[in-house]
């Protein structure tokens, strides 16, 4: 089945994760992530409080006698730590007619220093702060490139003597300190269209008992939007969460399905497993799942899924270009054990400026003065593009090679291997194009560019023809890049990706998490001039000596290793 072939519009499913959480809305659930507040509610079994699972249980006070306006609101900006029934502490703050209006789960602005607090009335106050992250209600993590100032208006009453907040924008705000307190990431996995590989959408959630329930609401309402048209699920249309939410018992997840799920037939229904199975692995208190539909168990082979890959590995030898030797170098020695197939001698014969090599070993894409090539086992190397303005081609595991132009980020021709031309609609802004890669899982590319603004790198979804053909890019998502010069972009693993720049004061190495937060990593001795992922989220630099670094702990280790191409495998 192709994304086109299922009709999941986003929309239609947002009233299947309304009733598929209700429960956990009558349960006292309290995550200000994956949870719209309007549609049909039913009912579910009541627990009357919700237990911290890893995080921090804050216990905010309420507000305290005779407040001024001023106080009362940074109290009620701070009491937002405590989600404890439905945030009934910070709803103490807000006025009778108010209190329930107020959405605290709309979303989550995470705050970088202290809000400023100005008078603009008798009984309104601003309070400007500037934005460093945002969650969504859906529980997507939005990082701010730059700082954002964001002026939030409220508005007071007195009741009782006592000031009360009459309106109070919805959504919480947090300290960065806070917010990684009580939030955590999980990992939404579906699956690329050939159902070869399991993709993550990351997610945020509160740490509460409830966290299951949100992981398994949000995935059967679908993926982000910006992967829709690029990842399937195996859920049939309109499946949610039956009248009860998602319980643990010694260590198996009970995931009660709606009718609808008897739609699928057994293979799909091991996929829909194995996809909560996934996704539910991030909570410490699951082994595995237990399938029901309406409260009847659903019969599946005892396998543990299908043949699906997550996070596809690579060789632990860095992959290189050296001495006219193609291959995996070994630490330390820095010998380079040779492609086989008569690839090592090719690819070295083509003087290549950067190398990309498939996870089967048998294709190898060359980039160099004359252009780029293709090299397989057994075949002479074929030249599929002449032109010499070009950042280093990539390689998908659908068998095409992906060729885009330096000085037009928006010119980008995916060739089939006997180098028949397919011209991708890219959606990537103006700039100059530095580096362009593909994910390992195929569904996905990382694309860094040189901006008026400095360097700019970017998340961007790949849409296939029925022919399995890339014929466009979807929306770009923006994540943090290095400081400086842009030099170069890499998948590190399924989620992570890191750039490096230059800077006057050396290299600058930044680590992103897609859909999460981000790390400058040390600073590298001398000039750094490529950066490839390896093994086991393994990262590694080529210097301009030819020196090969990686990362190791907190610092680069030189790794003995020599070459005149650090090579990205697939």
């Amino acid at each position: 089945m192709t994304p086109t072939d299922r009709p999941t519009p986003r929309s239609r499913l947002r009233l299947a994760l309304t009733a598929a959480l209700a429960a956990a809305t009558l349960l006292g659930a309290t995550a200000c992530a994956a949870i719209p507040t309007g549609g049909p509610v039913r009912s579910g079994q009541s627990i009357t409080d919700e237990s911290p699972t890893g995080g921090v249980d804050y216990r905010p006070t309420g507000p305290e006698d005779g407040a001024d306006q001023t106080e009362l609101l940074t109290q009620f900006i701070d009491a937002a730590t405590g989600a404890q029934n439905d945030y009934a502490v910070a709803r103490e703050f807000l006025s009778s007619g108010f209190s329930q209006k107020w959405n605290p789960r709309q979303s989550v602005t995470i705050r970088q220093g202290d809000g400023e607090v100005e008078r603009v009335g008798d009984q309104e106050l601003t309070y400007t702060l500037t934005a460093s992250a945002s969650v969504d209600a859906d529980g997507e993590y939005t990082q701010a490139v730059r700082p954002t100032s964001s002026t939030l208006t409220f508005q007071f009453v007195r009741e009782g003597g006592q000031w009360r907040i009459a309106y109070a924008p919805d959504g919480i705000i947090l300290s960065p300190v806070n917010f990684t307190s009580v939030f955590q990431p999980h990992a939404l996995y579906f699956y690329d269209p050939t159902y070869r590989f399991l993709v993550p959408d990351e997610r945020w959630f509160l740490a509460r008992s409830s966290t299951s329930t949100r992981i398994v609401s949000a995935l059967l309402a679908g993926p982000a939007e910006w992967l829709e048209g690029t990842v399937v699920s195996s859920f049939p249309e309109g499946t949610q969460l039956s009248l009860n939410a998602v319980t643990i018992e010694s260590g198996s997840a009970q995931v009660d399905l709606s009718g609808e799920a008897l739609k699928a037939n057994t293979v799909e229904k091991v996929r829909m497993r194995e996809q909560l199975t996934e996704s539910l692995s991030s909570v410490a208190t699951i082994s595995s799942v237990d399938l029901t539909v309406e409260g009847v168990p659903v019969p599946l082979p005892d396998s543990s899924g299908t043949s699906a890959q997550r996070n596809p590995d690579v060789d632990a030898r860095p992959l290189v270009v050296q001495d006219g030797s193609a291959g995996y170098a070994t630490p330390s020695t820095g010998d380079v054990t040779a492609l086989g197939g008569g690839m090592s001698d090719r690819i070295a014969g083509l003087e290549p400026r950067s190398l990309a090599l498939s996870a089967s070993g048998t294709v190898a894409v060359v980039g160099n003065d004359d252009g780029v090539f293709v090299v397989r086992t057994g075949k002479d190397p074929l030249r599929i593009d002449t032109r010499d303005d070009l950042v280093p081609p990539t390689l998908d595991d659908q068998g095409f090679v992906w060729v885009a132009e330096r000085s037009d980020s928006r010119s980008i021709t995916a060739y089939g291997l006997g180098g028949d031309p397919h011209t991708v609609t890219s959606t990537l802004p103006e700039g100059k194009l530095v580096s362009f890669q593909v994910s390992r899982d195929s569904t996905r590319a990382l694309a860094l560019l040189d901006t008026e603004d400095g360097a700019a790198l970017y998340v961007v979804a790949i849409t296939r023809g029925s022919d399995r053909a890339p014929t466009s890019l979807g929306p770009p998502v923006r994540v943090q890049a290095a400081e400086g010069t842009p030099v170069g972009a890499t998948w590190v693993d399924e989620l992570d990706v890191a750039s490096v720049g230059r800077t006057t004061v050396g290299s600058s190495v930044v680590r992103t998490t897609v859909g999460g937060q981000w790390d400058t990593l040390a600073k590298p001795d001398g000039r750094a001039t490529a950066i490839a992922g390896g093994s086991g989220s393994a990262l590694l630099l080529r210097k301009s000596d030819g020196s090969v670094l990686q990362l190791n702990g907190g610092g680069w280790e030189t790794t003995g290793i020599e070459a005149q191409v650090l090579g990205v495998q697939r």
